[in-house]
């Protein structure tokens, strides 16, 4: 499955250690984030990730348009709730394309823990079925 993960800056060293306690899972799937993120998550793990453009440079754009064409099946966006207002348009765009598009998504730890456990677990193969890059 082609996971995408997006962090704010306030939330990079959550997502890491979230990506360290769940590498047996994330190793097992495609993984792709924005630059920094993808970055910081790189050297933490070890994980193999695809670093898109940086948030504010076309990033989470560019994730909104794997979204969009169905080959995004899952994303983790943690968030500053408080967020700068030139992210707020891009942030509910994104979202938005998930609701959609019917990709599952994270913006907190513990709805991040739950998609990941129903991955593992299988309960996501359906979104199999609705991506072109899936590996069948």
């Amino acid at each position: 499955m082609e996971i995408a993960i997006i962090a704010s800056d306030t939330k990079k060293e959550l997502i890491a250690e979230f990506c360290i306690a769940y590498q047996g899972i994330l190793c097992k799937h495609e993984l792709c984030a924005t630059d920094a993120t993808g970055k910081y998550i790189s050297e933490a793990t070890g994980l193999k990730i695809e670093c898109l453009m940086t948030g504010m440079q076309g990033g989470i754009e560019q994730i909104a348009s794997r979204i969009a064409f169905n080959e995004i099946d899952l994303l983790l966006f943690f968030r500053n709730t408080i967020a700068a207002p030139e992210y707020k348009e891009a942030e509910h765009n994104i979202l938005r394309l998930c609701d959609i598009y019917n990709v599952p998504f994270a913006t907190n730890i513990a709805t991040a823990e739950a998609l990941i456990l129903a991955l593992d677990q299988g309960t996501l193969d359906w979104r199999n079925l609705v991506n072109p890059k899936a590996k069948r």
